[in-house]
């Protein structure tokens, strides 16, 4: 016995809705007698009979009407997965995996993705932040499709992708006593409490590039992870934080806040999309990135 293909199904659902071998065979682009030898073939090769004859029509058998309810379920699902496949051979559809390693990114993501799916219907987005290997490693092993980064990590089969620049302040609340100043120095923060997101210290630039080289550190340092109980804490004066430009701009209108340029120039920094290079091809992975480098702060 012969294992039941897909051009089976296609035959048995083409006689019993067109109702004759001609219509059957113009429908599946075969002359009659073409048609009625695929019919016998049909039946020899599972070794049941699909129809009877009743006159000069063809009926179905109590076989031949199972086939055809399977035939009408399963015949729409393989026209679906061709189209999808097709989609994704041609980089329309699927789902864009997004690992995050910049934790006050996620309004800007915002920005970027809301207009994103607009432009592409068909793919779906998903934003993860831990991962088992680090954004790196899941970028290798796939468990992500794009990393966002402000530390990229150059390797054989990746690409970096900058998208945008901005300036990580020093943020104070009205009452505290640096309020006011243009710039501070390491000696600043000494006695303060700094409250950072939920980063170890050597992947936080104000302790690898400010305080670290000056062998200084703060009195205290708290961690949480959402801007908004941040900044809370930072205008009631639990502490001082440091942020992207950007991101306290944008919170201005909430919290009376003060920005403070980090040593005499700054700390300037890049966000950059990493992605891998197989990847080239899939056309709704490099419109994001394209299209995330016209989103600014």
């Amino acid at each position: 016995m012969t294992a039941l293909e897909r051009h089976h199904l296609m035959i048995i659902q083409a006689v019993a809705q067109e109702g004759s071998l001609t219509a059957a065979g113009i429908r599946l682009n075969l002359t009659q007698p073409a048609l009625s030898h695929a019919i016998r073939k049909i039946e020899t090769q599972l070794g049941v009979k699909i129809w009877r004859r009743e006159g000069r029509s063809l009926v179905l058998t109590q076989a031949g009407h199972w086939l055809l309810s399977l035939a009408d379920r399963l015949l729409p699902q393989f026209a679906l997965a061709e189209e999808r496949l097709e989609q994704f051979a041609n980089g329309e559809r699927g789902t864009l995996n997004i690992g995050m390693e910049c934790h006050p990114c996620y309004q800007w993501l915002l920005n970027v993705v809301s207009p994103y799916l607009e432009r592409w219907p068909k793919v779906d987005v998903d934003v993860r932040q831990k991962f088992q290997f680090g954004g790196i490693g899941a970028l290798i092993s796939n468990e992500i499709d794009i990393l966002v980064t402000p530390d990229p990590l150059y390797k054989p089969g990746l690409i970096f992708t900058p998208v945008f620049d901005y300036e990580l302040v020093l943020v104070v609340g009205k009452t505290h006593r640096l309020y006011g100043i243009t710039d501070i120095t390491p000696e600043h923060l000494r006695n303060e409490t700094l409250i950072t997101y939920p980063v170890s210290t050597e992947r936080l630039d104000i302790y690898t590039q400010f305080l670290h080289p000056a062998g200084i550190a703060p009195r205290q340092q708290k961690q949480i992870e959402t801007t908004d109980i941040m900044l809370v804490m930072v205008a009631h004066g639990r502490g001082v934080a440091v942020l992207p430009r950007w991101l306290v701009d944008e919170y201005a209108s909430r919290f009376e806040l003060h920005s403070i340029k980090i040593g005499k120039y700054g700390i300037a920094k890049q966000i950059f999309l990493g992605h891998r290079e197989v990847d080239e091809d899939l056309q709704y992975l490099t419109d994001f990135i394209n299209f995330a480098a016209t989103i600014h702060k």
